[in-house]
């Protein structure tokens, strides 16, 4: 049996001594030799767990030992024992890579030859080496976390720490990401991974799953999946709207969990589901049992996903007037200085569409949607949002549309009720109007107990849910959304669909762009755009198709995007 390395007993952690425990009574193992991922929904105590594995906290109850040593008494022989990276981008965004490396080198006493001898492996490891005086504010989000972990790596660490490291990181990084680290792990190094991927936990040689700072299951992630056998469907050829069958099939009670996949929807019934409710499915489509997910497991130990209704779109009006085509982009193009970030994109999104824009960090996404916003003016080319024309008339666009920003874009200073007041002013909602939306917004995104709470303060959940609000009480016509679930957990990301879906059946139209290509199944259709052009336009099971082969008889949308990237690679 392989050592151990981190040792947990009977641990409890609480922020405040009249609050609930951060964690409580927590016990397990983790072992060298393989990778432990740390899962469980927001505010579950994944980084609390870490924080207490790296010595940055100290346990209140119980015992927490990192190779025989309590963390209590390891002191600087910690530091040296593990490397640690942590959820937020912890580097200097203002010195290059290789300032930045050099930083924590002198912070870890790596010095001369030894010092140079870690730069080059690393360089090479994450393939950074070209990219090494260029400024870290500068990288995509995919090269700020490898640097993130080349600073993690300076020393090899017996225990590696990494929370949530691929937030924000699009698909092809996410599978270097997790190669590296494979790489890494050998009998003598244990390696902690918390993720919002559950993908990825699949991967995972053992899991801790958290929920409200308890431990509720341990051990091979195989173990949870298998215990969804004979509960997991796909309804295919389905006749009538998938939004609303979803709808109607997550009231039943017998559905604890749907989602869309592209035309089809996957369902995971209940154990005690009956034969009358199955075939009442099979008759509005070909229903077909499929192998388990780790996610279904999750979401069923939790409780079931969060239903199909949304509050949000039953109080808001239906949108009528913006024509057939509520966004036109016609060949845009942004220049900076000499480098093209988007060249010659032009596509035209239907009122009532989900449109999806995916691509690698750094391909250009965020800069179509700034100018499509009205935040960028493009070099060339035009745009036309809710029947305007964003040169002629950007104030009046702006107006018709919502925003919400890759980046947390609130006032973090500000409360969370101040913050609704404050964009509830910007958009022009004044007297009862105000009040009642306000009130509304409070209610449906359930911000009761966080209205004094400054924005910054809000857990990750509850700054995207007030972002949420504050982009739609004016009831635009268009609503963007820049990466709205990036870092959020699967059942957080069910309720932002469930409002998503909503409010397209309520006839607005919205722009997304994401790195979870499950979501990005919700798309009517997607485009890729990579190295700043539009690569493809195609519903996602039309983009599936396209790479379907000998190789991938069965493609998911994540095979699709990283196939494509790689054709588009090499192609003459």
């Amino acid at each position: 049996m392989t050592p151990v390395a981190v040792n947990i007993r009977k641990l409890r952690y609480a922020f405040d001594t009249h609050g609930p425990y951060a964690l409580d009574g927590i016990s397990a193992d983790i072992r060298t030799g393989g990778v432990t991922g740390l899962v469980g929904p927001d505010g579950a105590g994944k980084t609390t767990l870490l924080r207490l594995m790296a010595g940055l906290l100290l346990p209140e109850e119980g015992t927490l030992r990192v190779f025989g040593t309590d963390t209590r008494k390891a002191g600087a022989a910690l530091a040296r024992t593990l490397g640690y990276m942590p959820q937020k981008f912890g580097l200097y965004e203002e010195l290059t890579v290789r300032q930045n490396m050099k930083l924590h080198a002198d912070l870890q006493g790596l010095v001369g030859d030894e010092r140079q001898k870690a730069f080059a492996r690393l360089l090479s490891f994450t393939a950074l080496e070209p990219f090494q005086e260029r400024l870290a504010g500068r990288l995509s989000g995919g090269m700020k976390q490898k640097l993130g972990l080349a600073c993690a790596l300076l020393r090899k660490p017996r225990l590696l720490l990494l929370d949530e490291p691929s937030v924000g990181v699009d698909p092809v990084s996410r599978r270097e990401l997790w190669r590296m680290v494979q790489e890494l792990v050998d009998e003598t190094v244990a390696v902690v991974w918390s993720t919002a991927y559950l993908d990825e936990a699949e991967k995972c040689d053992d899991i801790l799953l958290l929920n409200e700072g308890r431990l509720l299951f341990a051990g091979i992630p195989s173990a949870l999946t298998d215990t969804m056998s004979g509960r997991c469907f796909q309804l295919r050829d389905m006749s009538g709207n998938r939004r609303r069958l979803l709808n109607e099939a997550l009231k039943q009670t017998g559905v604890q969990d749907g989602v869309v996949q592209g035309r089809s929807l996957r369902l995971v019934l209940s154990k005690d589901v009956t034969a009358d409710a199955l075939d009442a499915f099979a008759a509005r489509g070909h229903l077909q049992s499929v192998k388990p997910r780790f996610e279904d497991a999750f979401i069923d130990i939790l409780g079931g996903g969060p239903g199909g209704e949304s509050p949000l779109a039953a109080a808001m009006a239906a949108v009528t007037d913006t024509g057939r085509t509520a966004v036109m982009a016609e060949g845009l193009t942004k220049k900076f200085g000499d480098f093209t970030a988007v060249r010659d994109v032009s596509f035209a999104i239907e009122r009532g569409e989900i449109f999806g824009l995916l691509g690698p960090n750094g391909a250009g996404k965020s800069t179509t949607f700034k100018m499509l916003c009205g935040l960028l003016h493009p070099t060339v080319g035009a745009g036309r949002v809710a029947g305007v024309d964003l040169l002629k008339a950007p104030g009046k666009a702006r107006s018709r549309l919502g925003y919400m920003a890759q980046k947390f874009s609130l006032y973090g200073d500000l409360s969370a009720r101040q913050n609704l007041d404050f964009f509830a002013g910007i958009y022009g909602l004044a007297g009862s109007r105000k009040r009642r939306t306000v009130d509304r917004m409070i209610s449906t995104f359930n911000l009761e107990p966080f209205l004094a709470v400054s924005a910054r303060e809000l857990p990750l959940g509850f700054k995207q849910r007030l972002a949420l609000a504050c982009a739609v009480m004016h009831e635009p016509a268009v609503l963007f959304l820049d990466e709205p679930t990036s870092g959020v957990d699967p059942i957080t990301r069910r309720e932002f669909w469930t409002h998503i879906n909503g409010l397209v059946e309520r006839g607005m139209t919205i722009l997304v762009t994401t790195h979870f290509m499950d979501e990005a199944e919700y798309c009517d259709r997607i485009a890729l755009i990579y190295r700043g052009q539009l690569m493809a336009t195609a519903p996602p099971d039309a983009l599936k198709e396209k790479v379907k082969s000998e190789r991938l008889p069965d493609p998911s949308l994540e095979d699709a995007f990283i196939e494509l990237i790689h054709r588009w690679d090499t192609s003459p």
